[in-house]
């Protein structure tokens, strides 16, 4: 946690810019966030797949809401900085979106029902063999249905080396690769780690 109480990977007001100062920079960013979320982008079965969320993953995003939006209204653009930092977790979180997948329309209704409960039944797993399973908002879970997105976290001391589900209709695990692996070393280092970009450009201020 930082000296303010804010997790280290966490983004900070001051970094996000105005929609038009950001669209100076835009495609240059938009090519380079595309090859940061590529390794982190998991697949699991035919149904399931992780898109794991770091700094610069949630940053471009507050971008592109402030952008598409048009926000310049202070206390919106701090609202929407709080909430896509809550899809990061705290420290010693890796923070995830699933998308549950079901192309064909007839079968997505009473898939998502058959599949409620599905969160208790992902999990990360260590290489030791410890499994770790998704902590998650109980507001986001339907009554009647899953959601075909859910936002998760997973509170792990080590890099994961495989992500899986128990849930006997989806019931698998994949491995993770080394790229893979690398990517969320990164950003679960980063949950811990003292960012002196973060301290130079809280020096700066917000436009």
């Amino acid at each position: 946690m930082g000296a303010d109480g804010i997790p280290p990977h966490h983004v900070f007001r001051s970094e996000i810019l105005d929609y038009q100062t950001y669209e100076d920079t835009r495609e240059a960013e938009r090519a380079r966030i595309f090859e940061v979320k590529r390794p982190r982008r998991i697949h699991l079965g035919d149904h399931l797949t992780f898109l794991f969320e770091n700094h610069d993953t949630i940053r471009y995003q507050i971008q592109e809401m402030v952008r598409t939006e048009r926000i310049v209204r202070e206390s919106s653009i701090r609202e929407e900085i709080d909430t896509y930092n809550q899809m990061l977790g705290g420290s010693g979180h890796l923070g995830c979106v699933l998308l549950i997948e079901i192309e064909e329309e007839a079968r997505r209704k009473p898939l998502l029902e058959e599949w409620m409960g599905l969160q208790k039944h992902l999990f990360v797993e260590l290489a030791d063999g410890t499994r770790a399973h998704a902590e998650y908002d109980p507001t986001q879970v339907g009554d009647r249905r899953l959601s075909a997105v859910q936002y998760l976290t997973f509170n792990v001391p080590d890099v994961p080396v495989a992500l899986g589900c128990d849930l006997p209709a989806l019931e698998g695990t994949v491995a993770l690769d080394e790229g893979q692996r690398s990517a969320l070393a990164e950003d679960l280092a980063a949950t811990t780690r003292k960012d002196s970009r973060r301290v130079r450009s809280e020096a700066r201020g917000a436009w």
